[in-house]
C-alpha cells in the first residue's frame, strides 16, 4: 500500500551544495517539512540529465540534416529540454516528461508523495499528474460522434488542446504550459517567443519557419516583463507592448514553435510503436505464457479493450478509444494544489475552492474553459455537452504504462496521481464496486476497501468496477501491459 503522507515542501539543508544551486526552494503546504534529501537528489538528476541531452541535441544545431522534417523535429527537441522558456529559466517541458519514463513524470518521490509536479515558481503545483507525450500526436482532432453521443480526440486529460484551430491537439497542448501560472508561468506567449528568439537555434528555426518569425520590434522593458511570473493581471492580459502586425507575428511564431514540438513527439523517438507487443504481432517475438493469459483476459474478461483499444482493421493499436471517462477515481489528498487557497509570495491564488475542489474534468472545460491554461477555445455547439462530461478524463493510452529506469521506480496513475502502481489500479478497476468504502485512515486503503470517488457524476459502471478478477488474473494482465514498453529489442526474453 502506498504512502499518503503528505511532504510537498523543500528546503536545502543537509543537501550537497551542488543540488542548493540547482534547485530553487521549494516549500511546501506544511512550511516547516522539507522535502527529503532522495527526493532533491532524485530532482538533481533529471535537470542534470535534461541539460545533457539538450546539450547533445544542440550539438546537432551545428550539422543539421538536410531534411526539413528532420530539422523540425530537431527544433521540438530543442525547445522541449530548454528550460529558458520558463519564466524563472529553471524549467523545461521535460521536467514532467522525460524518455525514460515514456515522457511522463520522471521523478518517483514526486510521483510517490504529490503525483503533481512544481511549476517554474516552485511553490506552484498543478491539479493534475503529467500525461504521457508518446502517441500524444496520434490522437484525432477533437469531434462529436453523433452515433455515441460521444467526444472524441483533442490532448490534456480534459480534452481542452481540441486541435480545432491549428488541425493538431498535439500543438495545441504545447501552447498551454508557457503561460500556465503553475507550470512554466510565463506572462504573456510573446515571452516564449522571445526568449526562443535568444537561444542558439535561433538560425534553424529561421531557415525553416522563415526570417520573419523574429523581425520583431521588442520593448525596452520586454526582459523585465517576461521575468515576472504571471497570470498577468486582468486588465493588462498582453503586458508585453507590441504592435498589432507584432503582436500577430509573435502568435505565428508560437504556433510555429508548438508545430515543431508536436513533431518532435510525432518522431519515431518518441511514438517508437518499438515494443515486445509490437514485435510479437510483427512475428519477432512471442509471449510468454503469463503476457499471452494476460492479453487474452485484456481482450475478454477485463474488458479493457473496450476503451484500451488495440487496434482494427485500418486503426494502429494505440490503447486508448480517445473518448473521456469517470472511473472513479478518489480524489488524491496529497495534491498540494489543495493548499494553494491562499495568496502566495506575489499574491497568486491558484485555488480558489481550496480544500472543497473538485476537478470536473472534460465537464469543465467545457463550461469555463480553462482560464489558465487553455490553448483552445470551447466549440459554443458543446455546450450542453457538460453535464455528461463532468468528472470525465481522456482514457489515456496504455502504451508505455509501465515504463521506468527501474524496477523501484514509483510511478502515478490517473488523473491525479492517486494510484502508485499498475497493479494497484488494477486492482481497482476490478474491485471498486465490491470492496467497502474505507474509514478515514483505514489502514485497508487500496487493498480491502476503497475511499469515495472524488466525484460520482457520470461514474463509469457499465466497464469498471466489478470485473470478477482473480488475483492470478490481475496479474497476468499487468504482465501484459508490461509488453506495451518501447525499446524491445527482439532477442531479449
Amino acid at each position: 500500500m502506498h504512502s499518503r503522507i503528505r511532504i510537498v515542501g523543500g528546503i536545502c539543508s543537509g543537501v550537497v551544495a551542488v543540488m542548493c544551486t540547482a534547485i530553487p526552494l521549494l516549500l511546501a503546504q506544511d512550511r516547516s517539512r522539507p522535502f527529503s534529501a532522495t527526493t532533491l537528489a532524485a530532482i538533481a538528476r533529471v535537470e542534470a540529465e535534461i541539460d545533457r541531452i539538450e546539450a547533445d541535441a544542440l550539438a546537432r544545431v551545428r550539422s543539421v540534416p538536410d531534411n526539413q522534417v528532420q530539422q523540425i523535429e530537431l527544433l521540438g527537441k530543442l525547445m522541449l529540454f530548454d528550460k529558458e522558456l520558463s519564466v524563472n529559466r529553471n524549467e523545461a517541458c521535460a521536467f514532467c516528461h522525460t524518455p525514460e519514463t515514456g515522457f511522463t513524470g520522471p521523478v518517483s518521490e514526486l510521483n510517490r508523495t504529490t503525483g503533481s509536479y512544481p511549476g517554474s515558481v516552485r511553490t506552484r503545483f498543478s491539479e493534475r499528474k503529467p500525461q504521457t507525450h508518446t502517441y500524444a500526436p496520434l490522437a484525432p482532432v477533437l469531434h462529436y460522434n453523433e452515433g455515441q453521443d460521444d467526444l472524441v480526440g483533442g490532448n490534456f486529460w480534459d480534452m481542452r488542446a481540441t486541435g480545432r484551430r491549428l488541425g493538431n491537439p498535439a500543438a495545441e497542448q504545447a501552447e498551454g504550459p508557457p503561460t500556465n501560472p503553475v507550470e512554466m508561468g510565463l506572462p504573456d506567449l510573446a515571452c516564449s517567443v522571445y526568449r526562443a528568439s535568444q537561444r542558439p537555434y535561433r538560425g534553424l528555426f529561421e531557415a525553416v519557419w522563415g526570417p520573419q518569425a523574429f523581425a520583431i520590434a521588442w520593448p525596452v522593458d520586454v526582459e523585465q516583463v517576461c521575468n515576472t511570473p504571471g497570470p498577468p493581471p486582468a486588465n493588462d492580459p498582453t503586458p508585453v507592448r507590441l504592435s498589432a502586425v507584432d503582436r500577430g507575428r509573435a502568435a505565428g511564431t508560437f504556433d510555429q514553435m508548438a508545430q515543431s514540438i508536436a513533431s518532435y513527439e510525432a518522431s519515431h523517438e518518441v511514438t517508437a510503436f518499438s515494443s515486445k507487443y509490437d514485435a510479437v504481432r510483427a512475428g519477432k517475438a512471442q509471449f510468454t505464457p503469463q503476457e499471452r493469459q494476460g492479453y487474452d483476459v485484456f481482450r475478454g474478461k477485463g474488458r479493457c479493450n473496450d476503451c484500451h483499444r488495440d487496434g482494427g482493421p485500418g486503426e494502429d493499436p494505440l490503447f486508448t478509444d480517445f473518448t473521456a471517462s469517470n472511473i472513479g477515481t478518489p480524489a488524491n489528498p496529497d495534491l498540494p494544489y489543495y493548499s494553494e487557497s491562499v495568496s502566495d509570495d506575489r499574491g497568486y491564488v491558484a485555488n480558489k475552492e481550496g480544500s472543497g475542489f473538485v476537478d470536473g474534468g472534460v465537464g469543465a472545460f467545457l463550461s469555463n474553459g480553462h482560464p489558465l491554461s487553455q490553448p483552445s477555445s470551447v466549440d459554443a455547439r458543446w455546450k450542453s455537452l457538460a453535464s455528461q462530461n463532468r468528472g470525465r478524463f481522456q482514457v489515456p493510452t496504455l502504451r508505455n504504462v509501465d515504463k521506468r529506469p527501474s524496477s523501484d521506480f514509483v510511478k502515478a496513475y490517473g488523473h491525479n496521481g492517486y494510484f502508485k502502481s499498475l497493479k494497484e489500479i488494477v486492482h481497482f478497476y476490478n474491485t471498486r464496486d465490491v470492496l467497502p468504502r474505507c474509514a478515514p485512515r483505514d489502514p485497508r486503503e487500496g487493498t480491502g476497501c476503497w475511499p469515495a470517488p472524488e466525484t460520482t457524476e457520470n461514474v463509469n459502471k457499465s466497464k469498471t468496477g466489478n470485473l470478477d478478477l482473480t488475483e492470478q488474473e490481475e496479474n497476468v494482465l499487468v504482465a501484459f501491459m508490461q509488453t506495451l514498453t518501447d525499446g524491445y529489442a527482439p532477442s531479449q526474453k
